[in-house]
């Protein structure tokens, strides 16, 4: 069968893969490898991602969720990027996973200083369709990520240690080094639906 049931099925493995790792690993280093693995499985094909988590937004970058553990151990979020779209400079607070699945982003680390002033902490760098960028509080987590494509959107797929669309975050102040709290939410009430797979069950009953 040729059907979304079908074509969802990378995006439902990859959810019963994080959930086992998420289940028998708690080492940081770990979780980023391992789930770069699955993740790099994950990108290699855009054919999976619902149509309603591509649609970029005319004016501000798109946060589709795409699966929630429901122990909050792990999110699954589809990042929509239009022409000329860019993060404020963000944190985390939890490590993460950015995965590129269409386009290509621009991004530029950060780092603060004790003194409270922040500055550049490395080049810009660009990720292409199968790049994997990791963050966390250990590795650096601090970075403004942009659409680095002037005419089409782009799209990254971002794995995260807790629910993140309701993890307090903070943004930064270039010129002074301030932080500002935020909690991110999603672009949509609405998620993919990865566990009807009744469809297929009815189709072998013949």
């Amino acid at each position: 069968m040729s059907n979304q049931l079908d074509s969802i099925a990378p995006l439902r493995e990859f959810a019963i893969g994080m959930t086992n790792l998420v289940s028998h690993e708690s080492v940081e280093q770990n979780l980023i490898s391992k789930g770069s693995e699955l993740l790099k499985t994950l990108i290699q094909s855009d054919a999976w991602l619902p149509e309603f988590c591509t649609v970029p937004h005319p004016e501000f970058y798109q946060q589709f969720l795409l699966h929630a553990d429901p122990l909050g151990r792990f999110s699954v979020v589809s990042f929509v990027w239009g022409p000329g779209q860019q993060t404020p400079i963000h944190d985390h607070c939890v490590w993460g996973l950015i995965g590129m699945l269409r386009g290509m982003e621009k991004g530029q680390r950060y780092k603060q200083l004790p003194s409270g002033e922040l500055i550049m902490d490395g080049p810009e760098t660009f990720l292409r369709q199968g790049d994997i960028e990791a963050v966390s509080p250990t590795i650096g987590d601090i970075h403004e990520v942009s659409n680095a494509i002037p005419d089409q959107a782009s799209i990254s797929i971002h794995i995260y240690g807790a629910n993140i669309g309701a993890v307090k975050r903070h943004t930064y102040d270039l010129a002074t080094g301030s932080m500002n709290n935020f909690v991110s939410g999603y672009s949509s009430k609405q998620v993919p639906n990865l566990w009807d797979r009744s469809a297929e069950m009815r189709a072998g009953l013949n």
